[in-house]
């Protein structure tokens, strides 16, 4: 097989690859272009990449080739190097050797099953991971499961103590004896069926997506380019439809404060201060349009917005960013030091326990909604891009996880929980 050079493997277009299917099929252009209901001049100019190909083509074609539509889709590469970026970021760095990102185009062209591989098992990595998230919080935190648990318990005990004495006390009168016998088969059945319910419900863990809270299904539908609500199958509950209105609200109402143009002519100041300065709008509103639009220079921006209290009202993960389920967090995000300083722009590097480092930029602000009787809100706002270097030494590089339930970091002086990653649990700070 013929190497391709990094930089092309990204820039496979549509037409491209009809050609190499056809080809691989030993098919005739005129055969192709019949079946798909064009015609064989025009299927010619698709090929060689000088006409556009519609959604409803593409499909039509992809049947005839025998192929996925999304093999034919330009931005398959794309797609597939944003996986194995993806991946990168999650490879804890044995030795201090880090994954080499500027190699993945070349791996992506020259051994593309080996990148298949790669990808699927970091899905895997990651779906387990969650799984196991999952499954601890349940085991601490779901009402039915710690009901059913109690009442298995109730039951061996009930049938423990029955059987023990009907063995210390020997000979019992019948009535008695019939009063145990009972008993035991009561309790028998009462620990079957609860036993057979509570497997079936284990059982169901591992098919469950693992969204559990409103906010969870409108992350899913935000992840999912935010498809109509009516038809969105990830908005589940009236509460998750609800959050998902008011958040179209606010996006709208932002982006009229903060057209699109205007705020993709100005990102190419790369600093988000600049950037408010240079349009004169508030910082915390360009760092929430920015990961929103993600221009140019923000393709892979990420945002965390908390209120007061703490607790994350918006989650927009970056790739390779440790995010948490919600309710929990990391106390060493800069996110919550701009809590303690509103109305004061924060940059800071961080690095999750895998390794990868991002800049961050955070700002809080406070209001009062209901005038100056009203009490006061803070929010504050968190930016994850991508770190363009290794630290400049001008500040120390935060150490920082999803949360303590699942960092595997040691010695961390904000522990406030045991790792159920780590075999030797790290109870510092409990």
């Amino acid at each position: 097989m013929s190497a391709m050079s990094p930089r092309s493997v990204t820039h496979i277009l549509t037409g491209t690859r009809i050609r190499e299917r056809r080809l691989a099929l030993s098919r005739r252009q005129a055969d192709i272009a019949r079946a798909a209901g064009i015609s064989p001049a025009y299927l010619n100019l698709i090929e060689h990449n000088r006409r556009p190909v519609g959604e409803d083509l593409i499909a039509r074609l992809a049947e005839v080739l025998e192929v996925p539509a999304d093999e034919l889709a330009s931005g398959r590469e794309e797609a597939r190097m944003a996986a194995l970026r993806e991946a990168a970021a999650r490879a804890p760095s044995r030795g201090g050797q880090a994954p080499e990102l500027e190699q993945a185009p070349e791996l992506l062209a020259r051994f593309p099953g080996w990148a298949g591989a790669l990808i699927a098992t970091s899905r895997r990595a990651d779906a387990l991971e969650r799984q196991l998230v999952n499954l601890s919080d349940r085991m601490t935190q779901d009402p039915y499961l710690l009901t059913t648990l109690h009442e298995v318990l109730s039951a061996v005990t009930s049938l423990r103590s029955t059987a023990s004495i009907l063995v210390e006390e020997g000979e019992l009168p019948g009535e008695w004896r019939e009063r145990f016998h009972a008993n035991l088969a009561e309790d028998s059945l009462r620990l079957s069926t609860t036993a057979q319910a509570l497997v079936a419900y284990l059982d169901s863990f591992e098919t469950e997506g693992g969204i559990f809270t409103p906010q969870e299904e409108v992350e899913a539908w935000m992840a999912a380019d935010m498809p109509p609500i009516e038809e969105a199958a990830d908005l589940a509950s009236d509460a998750a439809r609800a959050l998902a209105r008011d958040h179209l609200t606010r996006t709208e109402t932002e982006r009229a404060a903060l057209p699109d143009t205007a705020l993709a002519g100005a990102a190419e100041e790369s600093d988000p201060l600049r950037i408010a300065t240079r349009l004169r709008v508030p910082l915390d509103l360009v760092l929430r349009r920015l990961a929103a639009l993600r221009p140019p220079g923000f393709e892979e921006a990420g945002l965390l917005v908390c209120d007061g209290s703490g607790a994350l009202i918006l989650r927009r993960p970056a790739p390779g960013f440790p995010l948490p389920r919600p309710g929990d967090a990391c106390p060493l995000w800069p996110l919550y030091q701009a809590l303690a300083a509103p109305q004061t722009a924060i940059s800071a590097q961080v690095r999750t326990p895998q390794g990868r480092e991002f800049d961050t930029i955070s700002y809080a602000t406070r209001s009062q909604p209901e005038g100056i009787g009203g009490p006061v809100l803070t929010q504050a706002q968190m930016l994850i891009l991508p770190a363009k270097g290794a630290a400049d030494g001008s500040g120390p590089v935060i150490g920082i996880g999803a949360s303590c339930r699942i960092c595997p970091r040691s010695g961390c002086p904000a522990r406030r929980e045991p790792s159920i990653l780590s075999p030797r649990h790290d109870a510092r700070g409990l």
